[in-house]
């Protein structure tokens, strides 16, 4: 029997339920969509001029999807910031937002009093800690959240709560339009992929564990483009802290212009190196195209690729199904790696370097 259908090397591996808080990205989505319709909002944080996020690893990956997704929708710009230092451009028609899903995050953090000095418009989001004792004692507006439908507790895989309360937060001030049928019909999208992705479909008929087994033994290249550029962002991320695999990823049109030349050398890159390719039907055609030629590029170069055709109708759509394609393989790229998928021994390790240095 394939280990990726074995119940007992999942339960084995597997102890903190890392696949229970996958099969509820979209509980944790729509938990944090309907409790959002009860934050209050200062009159005073309409209008704006510019979002600005500050999230470091999980915390930040909703923020990638929303600003792709939204990209083309956008009136405003929109930056993702990972850091201790605040840009220059933030000032008091800044919409700031802190995300922490732990609320003890120290970057972002340590830039509350400073954006708070400059007049920004400060909201957090964060299910505990720090962040949510300032949002709770009433110190900036914000939202917290019980996430009962992560029982992993790790941040990354409760990034439908950070992707949901962003969302919802940038539409309640009118900045992009998403109404709650189109809100259901994704939560129905999620519903079917669980299905077509879950543990129970066997690796031969299972997109996710078909791919989890392609990339086995690989370092790994995600490539994407448009409204998906946040989904290779967070698929790398996942690779990276899942299945404890090193993976970046590059955006088409961009990867044209240089990528392509860093093929040949190591010779290594042909039995090390595997491309993954999220094509969508949606991307513009000329994007279309160069998806195409790249593979061909990639080919010749004899380094592996693999595709998976995003199926979905709606962008938004897409963007959840290439979020569950994402989770469920690295998961099942974790088992196959016979790893448990839910400690990161050297980023605590280095968390704790770092607070030996720092006293």
């Amino acid at each position: 029997m394939n280990s990726l259908d074995n119940t007992k090397v999942i339960k084995k591996l597997d102890p903190s339920d890392v696949l229970g808080s996958i099969e509820m990205i979209g509980e944790q989505f729509n938990q944090a969509w309907q409790e959002f319709k009860e934050v209050k909002i200062p009159k005073n944080y309409w209008p704006v001029n510019k979002i600005l996020v500050n999230g470091m690893g999980g915390s930040a990956l909703g923020s990638h999807v929303w600003r792709s997704l939204f990209f083309d929708q956008l009136k405003l710009p929109a930056g993702i910031i990972n850091s201790y230092n605040l840009p220059a451009s933030l000032d008091q028609k800044t919409l700031y937002i802190i995300s922490s899903y732990s609320g003890g995050t120290e970057e972002p953090l340590s830039t509350f009093l400073l954006a708070k000095r400059r007049g920004a418009k400060i909201f957090g989001i964060a299910s505990g800690g720090k962040l949510a004792s300032l949002i709770k004692q009433g110190k900036m507006p914000g939202y917290v959240f019980d996430p009962i439908f992560n029982p992993s507790a790790q941040p990354r895989l409760g990034l439908g709560y950070s992707l949901g309360a962003q969302l919802a937060l940038v539409k309640k001030l009118g900045l992009i339009k998403m109404t709650d049928a189109e809100v259901n019909q994704g939560l129905k999208t999620i519903s079917q992929l669980n299905i077509n992705f879950g543990f129970a479909k066997a690796a031969a008929k299972n997109p996710a564990k078909k791919l989890a087994l392609q990339a086995f033994g690989k370092s790994l290249a995600i490539i994407a483009s448009e409204f998906l550029a946040g989904n290779a962002h967070v698929f790398a991320n996942q690779v990276n802290e899942t299945a404890k695999t090193f993976s970046s990823y590059y955006l088409i049109p961009e990867l044209n212009h240089h990528l392509l030349e860093g093929l040949r050398y190591p010779k290594t890159n042909r039995q090390s190196l595997l491309f993954i390719f999220l094509e969508s039907e949606l991307y513009q055609p000329k994007n279309q195209i160069r998806q195409q030629i790249t593979k061909k590029v990639v080919a010749q170069n004899k380094v592996k690729s693999v595709s998976y055709q995003l199926k979905a109708k709606t962008k938004f759509e897409q963007v959840l199904e290439a979020l569950l394609l994402s989770s469920y393989a690295t998961f099942y790229l974790a088992i196959l790696n016979n790893i448990n998928p839910t400690p990161v021994p050297w980023v605590d390790y280095f968390k704790d370097q770092l607070k030996k240095v720092s006293r």
